[in-house]
Order: structure tokens, then C-alpha cells, then sequence
């Protein structure tokens, strides 16, 4: 079983106090105490996110670890990478962190570990990765189209409600044919794919969602997806 859970936002990383979302993203590994690795290449492997992630993940019912490639902490990539359980990639310039991926050969080893049943999970960069292609940002820019790894079919779209331009943004690439069809999501929000295909949309906020969002004759129509809030459950 191959899975995805793409994040438009939330986490540890953004909701210290809220840890809904990373709590269902270790419960999807079905074990007592899953291996997670943190990918922190987004944010040039920053220090205090790396530690941000070990004090949040210290304290759950899991064995965390993380993988720099700033400063390599691993002998053989794929190794490293194959015996975990769930790699969480987190937030930053997606751009630059493809473009490591790709030198290293880290996308390749990604798609080992898609196909052999380890969690890909994130949020961000960390979410649009996964798709064929995402709208990102330069520093204080107009947002864009960029092409991504293509383990899921379609574009996505993340902080869809937490940052003012993404979803006028959004509407205009695809409406105008320059972005594919695909999926948003609100702050909170995680897209769970189980196989290539959206099992669950689940929340950490109350009224947050997730959206489907194409074009018909040059017409956005965004529809929404049923979202559970975890907190109810």
C-alpha cells in the first residue's frame, strides 16, 4: 500500500499546541512506535526546526530522527532512508530543495520508498512535492507554477486560506490552462492518498478544508471535500 498525506499547513512546525495532524500521520504507520525521519531541505536544513521537530516528536510514541543534506548524517542514502517508516519533509523554498534532491538522488530513492510502503508525509513544500506540479513562491513574488516529482497526478495548492494569494492565484493558472487541475487546502488540512487516490481529507482546525479546484470553459469551479476535524474523533 503506497500513501501520501500532504499538509496545506499545520503541524508541529505551526501549531506546536495542535499536534492533531502529526498524530494522525504517526497512526497511519500501524506500529507501536514508528520510525520518522524529518527532511528539513526547504529550509536549509535550519537548526531550530530540526530541534522544533525533535521536542515535539520526543514526546510521542515514535523514534525520530532526521536527514541533512547540508551536513550529511548518513552513510548511504538509501539505506538511511529505506529503514524508516514515514519521512515527514517540511516547509520552505521548493524550488531549492527539488533541486538538492535531484543532485543527491533523493527523489529517485523517494520513489524506492513510495513503492515499498514507507509514508510520505509533509507540509508546504513538503505537500506540493509529491504532485506533478504546485504553486510556490519566490522571495515576495508572484506566485507560480513549478513542476514537481509526479508521484500524484494533478497541482496543489497549500495555505489556501492562510495567505491572501494562493487562492486568486490558483484560480487564474488554471483557468487560463497554465496549471492543471488539482487539489487546495486550508491551513490544518491534510489530503491522505492510500494508492494514487484521496482516501481522507482530515483537519486540525474546525472549519478547514480541502478543495478540488478545475476549469470548465475557462470557468474555475472549486468544490469542496468533505474534511473531518480530528478533534471530534
Amino acid at each position: 500500500m503506497r500513501q501520501i498525506i500532504a499538509m496545506g499547513g499545520g503541524g508541529f512546525s505551526m501549531e506546536p499546541e495542535n499536534l492533531l495532524l502529526d498524530q494522525y500521520i504517526l497512526s497511519q504507520a500501524k506500529k507501536e512506535s514508528p520510525k520518522v525521519c524529518f527532511v528539513p531541505t526547504a529550509s536549509g536544513d535550519q537548526d531550530n526546526y530540526i530541534e522544533r521537530f525533535y521536542k515535539t516528536f520526543n514526546k510521542m510514541e515514535c523514534k525520530p530522527s532526521h536527514l541533512s543534506l547540508f551536513e550529511p548524517n548518513f552513510v548511504d542514502l538509501e539505506k538511511y532512508v529505506l529503514e524508516q517508516d514515514i519521512i515527514y519533509v517540511g516547509g520552505g523554498n521548493t524550488r531549492n530543495m527539488l533541486l538538492l534532491w535531484r543532485e543527491w538522488g533523493l527523489d529517485k530513492v523517494l520513489r524506492i520508498a513510495y513503492e515499498n510502503g514507507i509514508i510520505l508525509a509533509g507540509l508546504s513544500a513538503g505537500s506540493i512535492c509529491w504532485f506533478e506540479e504546485g504553486l510556490t513562491d519566490p522571495l515576495n513574488g508572484a506566485l507560480f507554477k513549478l513542476d514537481c516529482l509526479g508521484f500524484l497526478k494533478g497541482s496543489n495548492c497549500p495555505h489556501y486560506d492562510g495567505e491572501n494569494k494562493r487562492r486568486p492565484s490558483y484560480h487564474r493558472l488554471i483557468s487560463n490552462g497554465e496549471m492543471r487541475e488539482g487539489y487546495a487546502m486550508d491551513d490544518g488540512v491534510a489530503l491522505h492518498f492510500i494508492d494514487e487516490s484521496l482516501f481522507k481529507a482530515v483537519s486540525s482546525r474546525i472549519k478547514a478544508k480541502g478543495y478540488f479546484v478545475n476549469s470548465k470553459e475557462c470557468e474555475v469551479i472549486e468544490t469542496d471535500i468533505k474534511t473531518i476535524y480530528l478533534g471530534d474523533l
